[in-house]
């Protein structure tokens, strides 16, 4: 049984305009999405500004209400959970968020960001304390930044605490929102390796959304690929990384700088822009900037198929 699993989500927002604020359109942000997560494995979201891997992960953690599909979370539904006991499913699915200065408390010592997840939780001082303490060393933070405030600290100190923040409560799950894309290549990789150091000793899951493919690579067990709003490709990480199948994937990983030039994967370039979400093209929605495209793409949307164990693309032509 997946730790996490999403089934059919759909989300929309309403576009409004004037001083009415009537309904001038919809903005299909997450577009019928199925995934699951493992227990201790990373799942990859990757894809353009705007695909809709943010809106997915929210609706994930129940911060979104879908539309139509389900969230499941050890097989029960998310809803149940919320209006059950909402305290024990914010201690199994925690975030790390992509600013750690705007996720944390300005106002706050570092300390009490930290336990702020442990507020339900009957514990004395001393008890919170000693688990701030232990979460701080978990994350190879000395104690004395217990008493710092966030500005005092760096941008790769700050994200550790959010790391510590989220892990203090033991989750099972943990979604990673672009968690290093704003940490220099150096501490982005301290911090990597510090995620993979708690997954297994902790047996955490992630899901962990990024727009860079060379993170991903490094983090994932699986990647889904995202493209205004719905998944085109996923399958194992190295699989889908080293042989794209969808043409949209294929395009991602072409355009990652390698530093060898007789390396470089000979792609033509995507032609175009990413169309509005609020105008989704018919039939495959990658057609109007996918050379592949034919007369068939336009009238019918290609299903997500298994074309092989544990692949699975959107695509008419492909493999």
């Amino acid at each position: 049984m997946p730790l996490l699993e999403v089934r059919g989500l759909v989300k929309r927002f309403a576009v409004r305009q004037g001083l009415l604020r009537l309904t001038i359109g919809w903005v299909r942000a997450v577009d019928a999405v199925t995934l699951s997560v493992e227990r201790a494995q990373t799942l990859g979201i990757v894809g353009e500004s705007g695909c809709g891997k943010s809106t997915l992960g929210r609706l994930a953690m129940g911060l979104l209400n879908p539309e139509t599909g389900e969230v499941l979370v050890d097989g029960q539904p998310l809803a149940a959970w919320l209006h059950k006991d909402k305290p024990a499913l914010r201690q199994r699915l925690q975030m790390v968020f992509q600013d750690p200065l705007d996720s944390l408390d300005p106002r706050l010592p570092v300390r009490e960001s930290i336990a702020e997840p442990l507020q339900h939780k009957r514990l004395s001082r001393r008890d919170i304390n000693a688990r701030v303490r232990q979460a701080l060393q978990e994350v190879q933070l000395p104690p004395e930044v217990a008493i710092a405030y966030p500005h005092e600290l760096s941008g790769g100190q700050r994200q550790r605490v959010g790391i510590a923040r989220a892990m203090i409560v033991e989750p099972a799950f943990v979604l990673c929102d672009e968690a290093v894309s704003s940490l220099d290549v150096s501490v982005r990789m301290q911090v990597l390796h510090l995620l993979a150091r708690l997954q297994k000793e902790k047996g955490v899951a992630y899901w962990f959304i990024s727009h860079d493919l060379a993170v991903v690579r490094a983090v994932s067990h699986e990647v889904a690929v995202m493209y205004l709003g719905a998944v085109v490709e996923r399958g194992p990480a190295e699989a889908v990384l080293s042989q794209p199948w969808h043409p949209y994937t294929e395009a991602l990983v072409a355009a990652v700088p390698r530093p060898d030039p007789e390396k470089l994967v000979r792609v033509q370039p995507l032609a175009g822009e990413v169309p509005s979400p609020q105008a989704v093209p018919s039939g495959c929605r990658f057609r109007t900037r996918c050379p592949l495209a034919q007369e068939r793409c336009a009238r019918e949307e290609p299903a997500l198929l298994e074309k092989s164990p544990g692949r699975w693309v959107a695509c008419h032509f492909r493999p």
